[in-house]
Formats: structure tokens, sequence, C-alpha cells
């Protein structure tokens, strides 16, 4: 894992959208439903946050070639 830093906030992304639909499906109130759009955006937002490299990270150390 080269471009730490985006890849934990790619994690921290996707477990916070996921931990919002959990929630909101069982906090025993059924008026309260989960926004699958706006999870569905965090989830892909965090994939491509893993995926991207950081900064300072060159294409020799990623391994680009």
């Amino acid at each position: 894992m080269k471009s730490w830093k985006t890849t934990v906030l790619g994690i921290s992304t996707i477990l916070a959208a996921v931990t919002a639909i959990v929630q909101a499906l069982l906090d025993n109130d059924p008026a309260t439903n989960p926004d699958f759009t706006v999870a569905i955006a965090a989830i892909t937002s965090g994939l491509g946050l893993i995926f991207a490299r950081d900064n300072n990270v060159t294409s020799e150390k990623a391994g680009a070639q």
C-alpha cells in the first residue's frame, strides 16, 4: 500500500456510508429511510480514493510504467 493516505480516507468514507445506511435501517423508526443516492455517491467516491495515488508518491514508487 504505497498511497496509504488516500486509501485510509477511501475506506473511512465507505465505512461512514455503510454505517449511515445500517443505522437508518436498524433504528426501529419506520419513518426513517436511508438515502441510497448519497450512500452510493459516497461509496463510489471512497473507491476512487482507494485507487488514487497520493501527491507525494511518484509514478516509479507506485509501480506505473
